[in-house]
């Protein structure tokens, strides 16, 4: 192996020079060797050298590494033979001498997601149900498979980039020669491009499809929620996996109940006399009617709780409750006798004189 020549000394400068030192020096050497303007033939071949010291030497980080692994500081064995080999170590590139090895990039690309709205009925919401979406998606074109080619061809070397995925660039100016590489336009970086694009999907491998998706809604949704179906979106390019399809849930609102998490709360209308002197009530709920006991001298906004008749867990055993305030309704459209018999009641429990008013209670609010 050659012994590596040391970079402060390609630069001339000592080790301890500052950063402002070390510039100086790269433009005065650089403006010395530059190709266009020096006669020397081993111009070019020092610019590159004196460059790249510079690189290394410039960056304070990179300085450091190189002072602690460099020429008279690393360990024996350390793998820089020459400038060259100090450029790959701290810049993973070949440098001006060598090209670059690169990983081409795949023709293969997950598909993109898809997003759409379904609406669902209180009920669907809260039990589940199967329901049937239509979307506009990308399928896979059933001329070429997905390949993007014409049947019976297939692909060569991109014309563009000679098959490497990327084009280089290379500019020249009196600080030095500046190399960019990006991405290959036309192949996308594959470094490959097709013989001849498939003439149902234009070389994209895909076409536009309306489709019906099945979806399984799970009990215990609720309105505002998005649900994925995995695999039901746009599909893949070159093979890839498709995309995932999200819903946006809609859901109707209840004539009866108010739902706040996985608990319904409704108003239940009792009768004065229900009310008073107790009864057995059926009252609706998500499972059908129900039966309520109602204990006599039940007042108003009294709660009454039915464990179990709320909405179910969302992925998970057991459902809320459903919570019922008593309303009680006083008639309006009293009969004769039903006047009468009122009357006779309110005397027995003093409640009615006619010699003075009754005596009413009053109540602070609660706080």
């Amino acid at each position: 192996m050659a012994a590596t020549r040391d970079l402060y000394e390609i630069l001339g400068v000592d080790r301890d020079a500052t950063q402002e030192e070390i510039k100086r020096a790269y433009r005065r050497l650089a403006r010395q060797l530059h190709p266009d303007v020096s006669d020397r033939p081993d111009a070019e071949e020092r610019f590159k050298e004196v460059t790249a010291a510079y690189e290394i030497l410039s960056d304070p980080e990179k300085r450091r590494q190189y002072d602690l692994f460099g020429r008279g500081g690393g360990p024996p064995g350390f793998p820089f033979g020459d400038v060259q080999d100090i450029f790959e170590f701290f810049f993973g590139t070949g440098g001006f001498a060598r090209p670059r090895q690169r990983r081409r990039a795949t023709r293969l690309r997950r598909g993109e997601d898809l997003y759409a709205s379904l609406s669902l009925t209180f009920e669907e919401a809260a039990f589940g149900a199967s329901k049937e979406v239509e979307v506009e998606r990308l399928v896979v074109c059933a001329r070429c498979g997905g390949a993007g080619a014409e049947p019976g061809t297939g692909t060569r070397r991109c014309r563009t980039c000679g098959g490497t995925g990327e084009v280089q660039e290379v500019r020249r100016s009196v600080f030095g020669t500046m190399m960019t590489a990006r991405t290959c336009g036309a192949c996308g970086g594959t470094g490959e491009e097709l013989a001849a694009p498939c003439r149902d999907c234009a070389g994209e491998g895909r076409v536009a499809a309306r489709e019906t998706v099945v979806v399984e809604v799970p009990p215990g949704v609720a309105d505002g929620l998005e649900l994925r179906v995995d695999g039901e979106g746009h599909a893949g390019r070159g093979g890839g996996p498709p995309g995932d399809l999200y819903l946006a849930l809609r859901v109707e609102p209840s004539p009866l109940f108010e739902r706040r998490g996985q608990d319904l709360y409704g108003i239940l209308d009792l009768s004065f006399l229900q009310a008073a002197l107790g009864a057995e009530v059926e009252v609706p709920t998500l499972d059908g009617t129900e039966r309520v006991r109602i204990e006599p001298g039940t007042q108003p906004g009294t709660v009454l709780r039915l464990r179990g008749k709320g909405v179910p867990n969302l992925h998970r055993r057991g459902r809320g409750d459903l919570f019922l305030t008593v309303h009680v309704e006083v008639p309006r459209d009293l009969g004769r006798e039903e006047r009468r018999l009122l009357e006779r009641l309110a005397e027995l429990r003093g409640e009615v004189s006619a010699a003075r008013p009754a005596p009413a209670r009053v109540r602070r609010p609660p706080s």
